[in-house]
């Protein structure tokens, strides 16, 4: 009886100390949402990019990210797993390892350009380095949430990815896009922040493209139509895709510095915040919910950088409320 007991009180402990060393605690489902696609190797749906091009875009985001990592006091693991078909990406905490699960199924799919593959890898660091706001519950605390994973590859890591020589052959979508253009060449006026604030948006793009095809979608998501949705409460999951589009490029537009950290507790430092003077390059309010609508929202006149030559506008009724309820400044 003794004995059981015994074996009993230890389980338990060996139990307490897996969760308080933060054993295995894998983020929500993914990169996207559950799904039960696979692309295997050779297969006739493997229309994306080859192997080279998936270590290509690792071996940067590995390089750049594993001193990053290490100043925090952990590992970056990389797991390369180009011959499983999955359609997805994850990050994982294991202790002091901080995890990205890269599955070769989601590279192959047609959509995938190298630029697209880096700022899924990007989303995947985000959860480990993109601060708040935070998943909740005790398996994904140390995780930022979806959309503010989303806002951070292209607030901050792929402004480092595409400043590095290597990226300069990785392929990416072709064509341009007169509205980011327009955007870029509004915000920043320096020719080679224009470039790469162009970049990141048409990376945003291109993966928009895969959310369109993986949920069937018919309607073309496009820079010019922002998601007019308004949460009433944070949305931790992920945001439908125009939203997920909209995140991408205020990110792209955001003038905060690559070097400007990000808090885990307080979604204000290393963003672009009303508060900061910041015109563009918000959190769209389609996922974030800012503890006070003064702090994040922008004038009207400032939030209507896209969409003009359209009619196009975003201060609809849902904006207004908000806009009503900041006191002037």
């Amino acid at each position: 009886m003794k004995r059981t007991i015994m074996l009993s009180v230890v389980a338990a402990l060996i139990l307490s100390g897996a969760v308080m060393s933060g054993s295995a605690a894998t983020v929500c489902d993914g990169f996207l949402p559950p799904n039960d696609l696979s692309i295997p190797v050779g297969s006739v749906d493997d229309k994306g990019i080859v192997q080279e091009q998936f270590n290509a875009v690792l071996d940067s985001v590995e390089r750049l990210y594993a001193p990053i990592v290490t100043a925090r006091g952990g590992v970056l693991e990389i797991r390369r797993l180009w011959t499983d078909g999955t359609v997805n990406a994850s990050a994982t905490r294991q202790g002091k390892l901080y995890i990205i699960n890269m599955y070769g199924g989601l590279a192959r799919h047609e959509t995938i350009t190298m630029d697209g593959f880096a700022l899924v890898a990007c989303h995947e660091m985000g959860h480990h380095l993109g601060g708040a706001p935070k998943l909740t519950g005790w398996s994904g605390a140390w995780a930022s949430n979806e959309g503010q994973s989303d806002y951070y590859a292209n607030l901050k890591c792929l402004r480092r990815v595409f400043s590095d020589a290597a990226s300069s052959l990785f392929t990416r979508a072709q064509g341009g896009d007169a509205v980011a253009e327009k955007a870029c060449e509004r915000i920043f006026p320096e020719p080679k922040d224009r470039v790469l604030c162009l970049r990141n948006a048409m990376a945003g793009k291109s993966v928009s493209a895969l959310f369109k095809a993986l949920r069937k979608e018919d309607v073309e998501p496009l820079f010019d139509t922002p998601d007019t949705a308004v949460v009433n409460s944070m949305f931790n999951q992920h945001p439908a895709t125009q939203c997920r589009m909209d995140t991408y490029f205020q990110g792209s537009l955001c003038t905060q510095p690559v070097s400007s950290e990000l808090s885990d507790t307080n979604p204000v430092p290393g963003a672009c915040t009303r508060s900061g003077g910041f015109s563009a390059g918000m959190r769209p309010l389609c996922w974030y919910k800012p503890s006070s609508a003064s702090e994040l929202l922008p004038p009207v006149s400032d939030f209507a950088v896209v969409g003009a030559e359209r009619g196009l506008s975003t201060t609809g009724s849902a904006f207004s409320a908000l806009q009503n309820e900041a006191p002037a400044n």
